[in-house]
């Protein structure tokens, strides 16, 4: 959702800016060194969510720092989730990779949706060893998890309620199959049946979706005496059938509308999970700048969208921290088209209009600018004049990078904090994307 007005006056960042920016600048380690790298940010360890950005979906450097960053959080500040921007079902075989426990039934493949290098790549694999590593020796209820936050998981989804019913209340799993009847049809292509009500004069399955999820709901106490947990994933994964119902419809009514309701998922997902979690717990969240960062504050918020870092704002204030990632040149996993192949594409220099330019002045090769403190505050001030921000999602498009991957921004009200990467490289995918994983390759299908 990139917005750029083609009638404003191009403008580079001011000297002054430049400057300032170099002033506040700190130099980061290589992440690959994690101790060091990770310690640079114990700054940000009273928050109760840290929500980290990143420029690309395909960066190497970006999932690493990541990586050393939450790391640091849950061994030294007591974090226990890792949100990310990947469906629940999948991020959940990870979970229970992580977390030591028994895998969850699929009806498909582990990451099979498009865009599979987002989540098995080499980078994602080296950290939940590492999550593996640390849990070992805690007790279950210390163990760190490792949680999807997005809505496209319809068929894997029904496939679970009517799992874990199946196994605890086979009438109930038999009142699940008809309710989830008029949607099973669908399941592998949502989008017709988005297409399908709203253009097509086929009647909505909302009703009977919304029944399913509050029989869950209704029947928890006798569920819980089973198993909290499994409960517990079983009542997220009708939600995003509810959710995933309302968003193919809304593809079909507007951009904002489905951009909206799908963050509003991802909040409210992180919401159930500090809530299930007990209300003291501490997530870090991984995502996209463009969900990440304070809409408000971008050309995204001035059209009608809002997004996770922007509500995380509003419900949390200053506990909640909003730490964006950026870079000049390089290269990217990314595809050309929506379903394409992955290409190693090469990152052009960013725009002399546009903040990554300002930050490439600095000279730094990798570096922190924090603007949170009140001695910054003429730096946070400066940074509240509107450049270009850069953002590339899956699909990245060079020759027509002004209108498909820049958008107006706020640096100052968008984000607390920025880490910069001068030149970045592409994540090492694990694989063929389209994977056929057998249970002894779970979960990456390696």
């Amino acid at each position: 959702m990139q917005y750029v007005d083609l009638d404003r006056e191009d403008r580079e960042a001011s000297p002054e800016l430049v400057h300032a920016l170099t002033l506040a600048a700190e130099p980061l380690p290589h992440p690959a060194d994690a101790e060091k790298f990770g310690a640079m940010f114990d700054r940000f360890g009273d928050a109760q969510i840290v929500l980290l950005g990143e420029a690309t979906h395909g960066t190497s450097e970006f999932y690493r720092a990541r990586a050393a960053i939450t790391r640091r959080l849950i061994e030294r500040h007591g974090f226990t989730m890792v949100a990310v921007e990947a469906d629940w079902p999948d991020a959940a075989r990870i979970d229970d990779y992580v977390r030591h426990q028994a895998p969850r039934p699929r009806r498909g493949d582990v990451v099979p949706r498009f865009p599979a290098w987002m989540w098995r790549n080499q980078e994602v694999l080296d950290f939940a060893d590492w999550m593996r590593g640390h849990n070992a020796p805690l007790a279950e209820a210390e163990r760190a998890s490792f949680h999807g936050l997005d809505v496209y998981s319809l068929g894997e989804s029904i496939h679970a309620v009517l799992a874990y019913l199946d196994k605890v209340d086979p009438d109930g799993a038999a009142r699940a199959r008809r309710r989830y009847g008029c949607l099973t049809p669908w399941q592998d292509e949502p989008a017709h049946y988005g297409r399908a009500v709203e253009r097509g004069g086929r009647g909505s399955c909302e009703d009977p979706v919304v029944a399913q999820l509050r029989d869950l709901l209704e029947h928890r106490l006798t569920y819980l005496r089973d198993d909290g947990e499994r409960w517990f994933d079983a009542v997220q994964n009708a939600r995003i059938v509810r959710a995933a119902e309302q968003y193919y419809r809304a593809m079909y009514r507007g951009a904002a509308e489905s951009w909206n309701l799908r963050d509003r998922h991802m909040f409210t997902t992180l919401q159930a999970l500090i809530a299930h979690r007990g209300n003291d717990a501490k997530a870090v969240v991984w995502a996209h700048n463009s969900h990440i960062g304070n809409a408000a504050a971008t050309a995204m918020g001035w059209r009608g969208e809002f997004n996770i870092g922007e509500l995380c704002r509003m419900a949390y204030g200053e506990a909640a921290v909003l730490i964006g990632f950026g870079t000049d040149r390089g290269t990217v996993a990314a595809a050309s088209d929506w379903g394409a192949g992955m290409e190693i594409k090469t990152v052009r220099p960013a725009r002399p209009d546009s903040y990554e330019h300002a930050f490439r002045r600095t000279g730094q090769a990798r570096s922190l600018t924090d603007w949170r403190s009140p001695e910054r505050r003429g730096l946070a001030d400066m940074l509240r004049s509107p450049l270009l921000e850069r953002a590339i999602g899956v699909v990245y498009r060079p020759e027509t990078e002004l209108l498909s991957h820049y958008f107006q921004a706020m640096l100052g009200e968008q984000f607390d904090a920025w880490v910069w990467f001068d030149e970045t490289h592409a994540v090492t995918p694990l694989g063929p994307e389209h994977v056929r994983g057998a249970p002894e390759t779970w979960p990456f299908g390696l």
